[in-house]
């Protein structure tokens, strides 16, 4: 089937997605250049501190199976447009008060929107775009990157800048959520859109008793974990060796940037060397001499490791990413698995 030329309109949806994305991590990798001042300015333990990342991650796994019913009631126009509006509430909401409670019922928010967000927009990709899902597909993820990128470089700036107001930080990139909001609606007010068939044109068999979808889920569920336990926990870890704070927030920024820059470079290496063997073998191999350099390392060396655990991050997403959309299974059967496994770790 021959490739339709990019219409203006079709632009617009594309730079609307790639938007979309950018607000699908600040919310969480924000917390991280700030872990050690809200653990002072709150007066919790590590512990307390942990859920602030690790409840929207487990909220990815309990409301991905939602995404079906609300994209059938809703339309994918109107539950994205909903979704974002969360995002808008559950960022703007951390302008009020210096409150733990609060930085968790925002957390929690934003990850049901997020979960949500996820199923609904890759499903949509794949329809709007079936000829170009790889292109669409490297631009959402590139979009996720530059979002964590930006949190991560931007955030300990905002709190210099507002006078050391973590608040004002974090509850600024319900912004961005806003600019995404706005491109949304305009982007995709005139698409016609076939919405009972973006996510159960197939008929998803039962997962439970699927292979291959509770392979995908524990890929999913390893690789999701490790990339938001790095983005929490690396700013931390590096002041206890030592780094300053600021020198902290910049080698967790770097971190992004490799991670941004290896979300444009792996697609187009995947498309000449294919095997996913090759590619789990490889990233594997680098991911325990990068954690091992980040242990046991120091001064240069760390910025080594970081580098490595950069490409292993962008790797380890895309490589799934690839194979999941070229697969024929349906995000409703792996959305089924998604919250048993979050429930495990």
């Amino acid at each position: 089937m021959e490739k339709k030329q990019w219409s203006v309109s079709m632009v617009l949806v594309v730079v609307s997605i790639f938007f979309v994305a950018l607000n699908l991590r600040p919310v969480v990798t924000g917390i991280g250049p700030l872990f050690n001042i809200l653990l002072e300015s709150l007066h919790i333990s590590n512990t307390k501190m942990s859920f602030l990342t690790s409840i929207p991650v487990f909220c990815m796994g309990l409301f991905a199976p939602f995404a079906v019913p609300l994209q059938r009631k809703l339309g994918t126009k109107t539950a994205i447009t909903l979704l974002i509006i969360i995002l808008v509430l559950a960022n703007g909401l951390r302008f009020l008060k210096e409150s733990y409670v609060l930085l968790v019922v925002t957390s929690f928010v934003a990850g049901f929107a997020i979960a949500l967000i996820g199923p609904i927009l890759n499903a949509y990709i794949k329809k709007k775009f079936p000829n170009r899902f790889t292109t669409v597909v490297g631009i959402y993820s590139f979009g996720i990157g530059t979002g964590a990128t930006l949190s991560a470089a931007l955030t300990l700036p905002f709190y210099s800048h507002f006078h050391e107001s973590w608040t004002i930080a974090l509850g600024s990139w319900a912004i961005l959520a806003i600019i995404a909001l706005c491109i949304w609606v305009l982007a995709i007010q005139n698409q016609e859109l076939s919405e009972t068939s973006v996510l159960t044109k197939n008929a998803a068999r039962n997962p439970w008793k699927n292979v291959r979808a509770w392979t995908i889920l524990i890929y999913f569920g390893i690789q999701t974990s490790l990339f938001f336990s790095i983005m929490s926990w690396l700013a931390p870890i590096l002041q206890a060796k030592g780094f300053s704070l600021v020198a902290a927030s910049s080698m967790l920024t770097f971190l992004s940037i490799i991670q941004m820059i290896g979300n444009i470079l792996v697609p187009i290496l995947m498309e000449k060397w294919s095997s996913r063997i090759g590619w789990l073998f490889s990233l594997g191999v680098l991911g325990m001499v990068g954690f091992v350099l980040l242990w046991l390392g120091s001064g240069s060396l760390l910025w080594i490791a970081v580098l490595i655990i950069g490409i292993v991050l962008s790797g380890l997403l895309l490589v799934y990413c690839y194979h999941w959309m070229r697969q024929e299974m349906t995000r409703r059967q792996i959305a089924g698995h998604l919250w048993c496994f979050q429930v495990a770790l």
